[in-house]
């Protein structure tokens, strides 16, 4: 569990937290721990029931001294008691809906989110009888009227991937706090220094870290933020029960990438300000969506809930035949952006979502639903993540393919 901090920063705990020098050869860097298995001083229960914050290690599955000093160093960042790491964002969102919610539960959970969530919360959880509803999050009389004495969790995700529409998050924690249900929030698109997630009201706090944390696209994570009591719950399910443990060389990974993030997340917004604002100004591009931008329609909002607007954006040059045309230049002509899934490395990528697409295969949204989201995606977006390259080299590139 999270230690008291000698110090307030936030690059000092980014860099500090979790970590000490090593007492045996004074190691200034944190050793990966590999091992499997440790040696007990003394007979101890074989069961995971009994284990408390001052237990031994004993087994890898259980806990790993890599993987604690990251989730140290994650909950000093989110300002959270706790925190757990798993071995993927989608390990983290299936610890939290599989662990909260039983038969006859209710969630609620944002219209558009996350690929791989939205089809979880669609296609799986049902089959358990959970009940699903989904709704627009960023409609609080919506969310409000969709809630049902068994409501157990409202999920949100805020920025929205992939179309940037935003949640009032202290809003929503306050219908849940009145329905006596929990709060979670995708909050990868943030990151930990572009909201203040757990101080707004949210319960379980989850991030995919293989983005903006790890920050270099070499290692796939996942963790959730919350109170002592709420993550021992989740580490007996999640992780010793489901097995969704994170590889303690990830966790060393990402903790590197993790002490650099404050500097990393001012050049995303630096970057992707620049960016956004030339695109915005470019003859082919129809549409930009950046928080950061007086255009974003949530522009207020992002001002008030948000202390970084990240490295996110998304345009339009049109209908989805453009689109399609110029991803396909993309692929061929692109020199300094990658044409890659994912977000949040220190390299920046760009892919093409057609909205036809999503709506077959993740999203499925019909009437007012389906309205809304393509006022913010059209018929498709180029989902970019800004890197920490210099903003003259990636306009130059984006300059060569749009002409």
């Amino acid at each position: 569990m999270a230690k008291s901090n000698a110090y307030s920063g936030k690059s000092t705990t980014a860099i500090h937290a979790g970590e000490i020098p090593d007492p045996v050869t004074g190691a200034s860097a944190p050793n990966i721990v590999m091992s499997s298995t440790y040696v007990s001083e003394e007979p101890a229960g074989f069961s995971a029931h009994e284990l408390t914050d001052e237990s031994p290690f004993l087994y890898g599955r259980w806990a790993n001294p890599t993987v604690r000093s990251l989730e140290q160093k994650l909950a000093a960042l989110e300002g959270t008691e706790a925190c757990i790491c798993l071995a993927s964002g989608m390990a983290a969102a299936s610890a939290i809906f599989l662990s909260l919610l039983s038969s006859g539960d209710h969630l609620i959970i944002s219209d558009v989110s996350y690929a791989g969530v939205a089809e979880l919360a669609r296609d799986t959880l049902p089959r358990f009888g959970i009940e699903v509803s989904i709704v627009n999050t960023s409609d609080l009389d919506a969310v409000a009227a969709s809630v049902r004495p068994n409501t157990k969790l409202i999920h949100s995700e805020t920025p929205v991937n992939p179309i940037m529409r935003l949640s009032d998050v202290a809003g929503l924690a306050k219908i849940a706090k009145f329905a006596g249900a929990k709060l979670s929030c995708d909050a990868t698109f943030a990151s930990p220094l572009g909201q203040k997630s757990a101080e707004l009201g949210v319960d379980y706090v989850m991030h995919s870290i293989t983005k903006y944390i790890g920050g270099h696209g070499d290692a796939i994570g996942g963790a959730i933020c919350g109170t002592s009591e709420d993550i021992k719950a989740l580490n007996l399910e999640a992780a010793i029960h489901y097995g969704g443990i994170l590889s303690p060389f990830n966790a060393w990974l990402i903790s590197r990438g993790a002490a650099t993030l404050p500097l990393r997340m001012r050049a995303h917004e630096e970057g992707a300000m620049a960016v956004a604002k030339w695109l915005e100004a470019h003859p082919k591009v129809t549409s930009v969506m950046y928080p950061g931008l007086e255009s974003h329609p949530q522009h207020e909002l992002a001002k008030a809930q948000m202390q970084n607007f990240s490295g996110m954006l998304t345009f339009q040059v049109g209908g989805a035949a453009e689109g399609q045309a110029l991803a396909e230049v993309m692929t061929k002509e692109l020199q300094v952006v990658h044409y890659a899934v994912s977000l949040g490395h220190h390299r920046s990528l760009i892919y093409w979502m057609p909205t036809e697409g999503l709506m077959e295969t993740s999203f499925r949204l019909e009437g007012e639903q389906l309205e809304d989201y393509r006022q913010y995606a059209g018929d498709g977006i180029f989902r970019l993540s800004v890197g920490l390259e210099d903003a003259s080299d990636l306009i130059a590139d984006f300059e060569r393919v749009l002409g």
